[in-house]
């Protein structure tokens, strides 16, 4: 039996997201980003990022079934990144792949944006085990999961209560005056470091 092919959509932040997966193989996916559009305010301004998806999502899908070759009517189904994320790009990005939906006859599924990041790794790494532990570290949000099944059985175990590790490292760059992004720049800076220098104390032994 021939493993139906998905189309996913991201618009969680600032980058519009397309990918066409086939069973566990990764077809093809092509990303627009707009950060240069907000390195000048060091962090990302929603308005200007739902701006640049609406601008974004039609170029981003036409390229993502050009690479991997093949049409939208041989699609089986959608996929969109509905939550969590920035309301304004979520907005656009769901009322895209509604609109595809309605247009195209194909079934619509939303997905979870954090658990999204763990799914992935099945298309890299292979079949996951028959349960484990996830930690998603990303720029908006940094959770510890318990997972029995990707799809129906995944409970949270923690997350941060204030900042993300990806906003933390966006604050600390912003105080240090270093380019948006500043994770890449403090990672740099870091290695030249020494991790003696001061004793952090240890929230957990």
């Amino acid at each position: 039996m021939r493993e139906p092919l998905i189309l996913g959509i991201e618009s969680t932040c600032d980058e519009t997201g397309f990918a066409l997966v086939r069973g566990r193989e990764l077809l093809a996916d092509v990303t627009a980003t707009s950060i240069g559009a907000h390195e000048r305010f060091g962090g990302i301004i929603p308005e200007i990022a739902s701006r640049a998806h609406l601008e974004s999502f039609l170029p981003t899908l036409q390229a993502v079934l050009e690479k991997a070759e093949v049409s939208l009517e041989e699609v089986d189904a959608l996929a969109v990144a509905a939550g969590p994320g920035l309301i304004g790009p979520l907005t656009v990005g769901t009322a895209g792949a509604k609109a595809l939906a309605v247009a195209t006859g194909k079934p619509l599924y939303g997905v979870n944006h954090v658990i999204g990041h763990v799914a992935v790794d099945e298309l890299v790494n292979g079949p996951f085990p028959e349960s484990f532990t996830a930690l998603v570290v990303s720029g908006g949000h940094t959770s510890l999961l318990a997972v029995t099944d990707i799809a129906t059985g995944v409970t949270e175990l923690g997350s941060t209560l204030d900042d993300a590790a990806g906003e933390a490292f966006d604050k600390v760059g912003r105080l240090l005056g270093l380019p948006y992004p500043g994770g890449p720049h403090i990672d740099r800076l870091a290695r030249q470091g020494d991790r003696n220098a001061i004793a952090f104390p240890r929230g957990l032994k």
